[in-house]
């Protein structure tokens, strides 16, 4: 039982675990700022096409023969709001490949082999011709 809780302890201490915890509560935070400019902002501008002022939300739901509500306004608030985050995470993703594509770029070549190395070579390939000679 100790090795289990050694193994947890070892794989929460990890960087990359922690990166990924902190990457899901800023998620989260995003998250609720992403559904707020869809409910507060886009879905009311888009529900005055609607022609009654109101979010579209409200606007495209109805009711159907025998009980029950399609909800069709909330299911494309829920597409919306997934095609805004999907576009700020592709952005994101899009300028660190840029930033990391920089840092290639930008890193010197490697060194070529010094002249102790070039001599250490000619006399192996030397030797070697002259054992086969």
């Amino acid at each position: 039982m100790k090795t289990f809780f050694g193994e947890f302890k070892q794989f929460i201490a990890r960087g990359n675990v922690m990166d990924m915890a902190v990457g899901v509560i800023i998620g989260g935070a995003f998250n609720g700022i992403i559904t707020s400019l869809i409910d507060c902002i886009i879905n009311p501008i888009l529900g005055m096409f609607a022609g009654d002022g109101t979010a579209l939300a409200a606007s495209l739901s109805f009711r159907l023969p025998g009980g029950g509500e399609l909800l069709l306004g909330s299911f494309l608030t829920s597409v919306l709001n997934f095609l805004v985050m999907a576009f700020v995470v592709f952005c994101l993703l899009k300028g660190l490949n840029k930033l990391h594509r920089k840092k290639e770029e930008a890193s010197p070549p490697p060194p070529g082999p010094s002249n102790e190395e070039i001599l250490l070579t000619e006399i192996r390939d030397l030797l070697k011709e002259k054992g086969n000679g």
